[in-house]
């Protein structure tokens, strides 16, 4: 398995991984397979959408925000239970396939690392197959 280190600056923001898990399917042994990422945290998660254009991240940060607020009657008060809420709606884990050493996405797509309690020195696990 492999790690890759991950800084958020923002309390919610989507940082894009691409180029670290190519990094780690390029410099692997295997040129066919199942790259399957993972980040062990709560309060973040991953998804897969549109790179070229900043304003796509800025729309799905202001759609979760509105559909999870921070100001809300929550029932446990840890300061980040909305960031538990847009984990648990985003999900930990992708999957991506590669072939010869490259990851199998479109034109467009990115994968990005969603922080939802930033600042924080975050990291995302990879096990190719």
């Amino acid at each position: 398995m492999e790690f890759i280190s991950i800084k958020s600056k923002a309390r919610t923001e989507l940082i894009d991984i691409t180029g670290q898990i190519q990094q780690t399917v390029t410099s692997a042994g295997v040129s066919d397979g199942l790259a399957f990422i993972y980040v062990p945290h709560t309060t973040a998660g991953l998804t897969i959408n549109e790179g070229a254009d900043p304003a796509v991240r800025r729309d799905i940060i202001s759609v979760l925000n509105e559909i999870v607020p921070w100001e809300y009657d929550y029932h446990h008060l840890e300061g980040n239970s909305p960031a538990h809420i847009k984990s648990s709606l985003v999900g930990s884990g992708l999957q991506v396939i590669f072939e010869d050493r490259q990851l199998c996405l479109g034109t467009w797509q990115k994968i990005f690392f969603c922080e939802f309690d930033g600042p924080r020195n975050r990291k995302a696990w990879i096990k190719l197959l």
